[in-house]
């Protein structure tokens, strides 16, 4: 499925690690709900990200679930944060082509490791969402990626 053009112009964000979203967070109440429904995905164990700020929390995938390639995770079992920087926004992996699609959408944009050749070009940063609308597409990315790190074959969710 062919993901949305994201409306209006892309958040801020900074051009090195540590990658952050600067302006236009998530309300509080979607980061919650985001948090609450990808928590919920068989498999996964919320903890501390092996790679991000302290105060991420992460998305571990069991390990007899996560026969993903290399490239859908970040470290270890880690195929996702949730920057807890208050903006709502989020790293996660993507198959190769979904990635560029989500970023030519405007709804996320290449981790500045990948420029660096320090990461592979699955990983993106994902906007926090600002509304319902947003939320549906974030989430439907969220579950891309889940599926990408249980190695099963991606249907869009967008």
């Amino acid at each position: 499925m062919k993901i949305p053009q994201r409306l209006g112009p892309r958040p801020r964000t900074t051009p090195a690690t540590p990658h952050i979203q600067l302006d236009q967070p998530a309300p509080q109440p979607l980061q919650d709900e985001l948090w609450r429904m990808m928590t919920g995905l068989p498999g996964v164990r919320a903890g501390r990200s092996g790679v991000s700020d302290p105060r991420s929390r992460a998305l571990h995938l069991d390990p007899a679930l996560a026969t993903g390639p290399r490239m859908a995770f970040m470290v270890g079992t880690e195929f996702a944060h949730l920057h807890g920087d208050g903006s709502g926004s989020l790293h996660l992996a993507l198959p190769p082509q979904r990635a560029a699609e989500a970023t030519a959408a405007g709804w996320a944009e290449p981790h500045p490791v990948v420029a660096l050749g320090m990461g592979y070009e699955t990983w993106v940063m994902v906007y926090g969402p600002k509304d319902d609308a947003e939320f549906a597409v974030v989430w439907g990315l969220v579950q891309e990626s889940y599926h990408f790190a249980c190695g099963r074959p991606v249907t869009a969710q967008v």
